[in-house]
């Protein structure tokens, strides 16, 4: 008997609390808009951006050489790019460090080094972005991406071809 009385003390307890908060707690403030609000909610006025403009004529000289520049590395890298896959498939099976091993690395640094052209090319223009993007100088900014872009293609192209010829070969 001892215990049921103690369980329905326990039990009705938080009830009895409740009534006592629910009679001393003020009445709970409204949830309604107040004047005040809604008075920041202007639209921010716009931003107006000016489109790039041509490119200065300082620089169309520079893009001008180095697309040049980009041709004859291309043009380079394709005379070789025969020459070097037959000299590879020449020592594919060759052991490391052997006669035909060798010619044939020297022939993909030969390949390599004909594209210097491009990926001075390449270089350069990036540099050039990376200047005229930091001073936020716009002007012909697309373009010298336009023309980095195309670069950028043509040597990560390359880069593919030597990657898959290296890979041809036996390692050291």
């Amino acid at each position: 008997m001892k215990r049921f009385l103690l369980l329905l003390s326990i039990a009705a307890a938080p009830l009895a609390l409740s009534a006592c908060a629910a009679a001393q707690a003020p009445a709970a403030p409204s949830l309604a808009k107040r004047a005040v609000e809604g008075r920041l909610n202007v639209a921010p006025t716009p931003v107006v951006v000016p489109p790039p403009g041509p490119l200065p004529a300082d620089l169309a000289g520079r893009l001008a050489r180095w697309e040049s520049d980009g041709a004859a590395g291309q043009q380079a890298f394709a005379a070789e790019r025969d020459a070097t896959a037959r000299l590879v498939n020449a020592a594919a099976g060759a052991a490391v460090a052997s006669e035909r091993w060798v010619v044939a690395e020297q022939a993909i640094s030969r390949l390599t080094a004909a594209r210097a052209p491009i990926t001075g090319a390449l270089a350069d223009i990036e540099r050039l972005y990376i200047e005229r993007s930091v001073d936020e100088a716009i002007d012909g900014l697309p373009d010298i991406y336009a023309l980095r872009d195309r670069l950028s293609e043509q040597v990560s192209a390359q880069d593919a071809v030597i990657e898959a010829l290296n890979a041809q070969l036996p390692g050291e």
